[in-house]
């Protein structure tokens, strides 16, 4: 369901679509309370009818909301309009590195800052127990000034010791990711071969991913 300029989603004004995944499409849009510009990620109807697969969405949303990074979009609310969920979140103006980069090579000083930059946002993630399951080109941001910044942890992964009591277990979540047609948890190109698998991961299917990156 693409949303029209105008749209209100409880406080906040639709402007334009910038984006779409696996995870839904993202908007740009008004927060009418702060006045600021925000970017919204509207989930996909599969997971707001599933009940299962929304609670641990919810879940881990809640999870890397709780992270505070200089080098990470920041998730300011998750919410429910009209039987949409969606996630308000940081809108990073500047150029995606897989746009930056551009069929080119970048100087290598550029490239270890860019990447210093991300390993200590992952670094953040990991000591809270939350695994990003998709890092990708397409999710890295590089601000004018230079600042990197990691987006896009709809498909993060709480750790056992993170996460509440109430959860699904990732044995159920690996027979969900093999079984639900259509469903990818993670790009394909980027993934370690035990994500690519369906197997359980931790934090080092990230290092594999910011190796391919």
């Amino acid at each position: 369901m693409t949303l029209a300029a105008g749209t209100k989603l409880g406080r906040y004004d639709i402007r334009s679509k910038i984006g779409e995944g696996g995870m839904g499409e993202v908007y740009l849009a008004r927060d009418t309370q702060l006045d600021r510009q925000i970017a919204v990620k509207l989930l996909p109807a599969e997971i707001a009818r599933d009940q299962q697969r929304l609670h641990r969405f919810l879940q881990e949303a809640r999870a890397a909301a709780a992270l505070s990074h200089p080098n990470i979009a920041h998730i300011y609310e998750i919410g429910e309009a009209d039987g949409s969920y969606f996630i308000a979140m940081e809108f990073v103006e500047g150029l995606a590195l897989d746009k930056k980069i551009g069929g080119r090579p970048l100087p290598i000083v550029e490239s270890l800052d860019i990447a210093i930059q991300i390993t200590d946002a992952l670094d953040e993630a990991h000591s809270k127990g939350i695994t990003h399951r998709d890092i990708k080109s397409s999710n890295i941001m590089i601000t004018p000034r230079g600042r990197v910044k990691v987006l896009d942890f709809g498909l993060a992964k709480v750790s056992q010791t993170t996460s509440t009591s109430e959860k699904i277990s990732d044995s159920q979540l690996a027979t969900r990711v093999k079984t639900s047609p259509g469903i990818v948890m993670g790009t394909v190109n980027y993934m370690s071969p035990e994500q690519a698998s369906g197997k359980e991961v931790d934090a080092r299917t990230d290092i594999w991913s910011v190796g391919v990156v």
